[in-house]
């Protein structure tokens, strides 16, 4: 093996280890430790990324690239093959895991991250529309973004309310969420909760006569005049 092959394999385990460590235990945790579970001297960790700031920042790309494929894959996959799957998804735990890890810290990261993640479904959710997998929405990026801080949510309390839970086990983190989560939300995405469209046909009524006196959280920056 070249120099350079295994120093580019040294630094995906790096990095990889990293993301395991900071969706099990959090971002305070130590590049001894990090450097330990890639199975490497601490040393290696300043030589490839230079900074735990450095670190995170690739970590953060990783996680992200790797949800969008999940998210993709997801998309074209049968349900059948899908919920198949499932019992087996460690990865998902690990990405699970480290999202709700980012968004929780209250960084800058964490804020962009989700942005990202909203970003990326929006794109993902069009393209379902138009294949006909997904209804269409009277305002797309609304419903994307509340589906995001909904789940991103609904997961955090469920984490918190269960702290001694065994967050390195990743696939038992996915087991148990699934388990949680899966059947309410295939219904309520499924078959809807009313029985008919009044409360939201009284709203866009009563939206009409009152319009909104502010973008929707999230945009304001984005619309803001400079």
């Amino acid at each position: 093996m070249s120099t350079a092959h295994a120093d580019l394999t040294a630094r995906a385990r790096l990095r990889d280890a990293a993301i395991e460590c900071f969706a099990a235990r959090g971002f305070a945790e130590s590049l001894r430790a990090i450097a330990a579970r890639a199975g490497v001297s601490a040393g290696l960790v300043r030589h490839h990324f230079g900074s735990k700031e450095q670190l995170r920042a690739e970590c953060d790309a990783t996680v992200l690239n790797r949800y969008r494929s999940l998210k993709t894959e997801s998309m074209d996959t049968a349900p059948a093959q899908l919920f198949a799957q499932l019992p087996s998804s460690r990865e998902a735990g690990i990405l699970l895991l480290y999202i709700l890890r980012s968004v929780r810290d209250g960084s800058a990261a964490g804020r962009d991250f989700i942005e990202q993640m909203i970003a990326e479904a929006l794109v993902l959710t069009r393209n379902a529309v138009k294949r006909g997998l997904v209804i269409p929405s009277l305002d797309e990026e609304a419903r994307v973004r509340f589906l995001t801080y909904q789940s991103i949510g609904s997961l955090m309390v469920q984490f918190s309310i269960h702290p001694d839970a065994a967050l390195d086990d990743f696939q038992g983190v996915m087991e148990q969420f699934y388990a949680d989560i899966m059947l309410p939300t295939l219904e309520l995405y499924s078959d809807g909760l009313f029985t008919n469209r009044e409360y939201l046909e009284q709203y866009l009524i009563y939206r009409e006569a009152h319009p909104l006196p502010h973008p929707p959280a999230g945009f304001a920056e984005e619309t803001a005049s400079p």
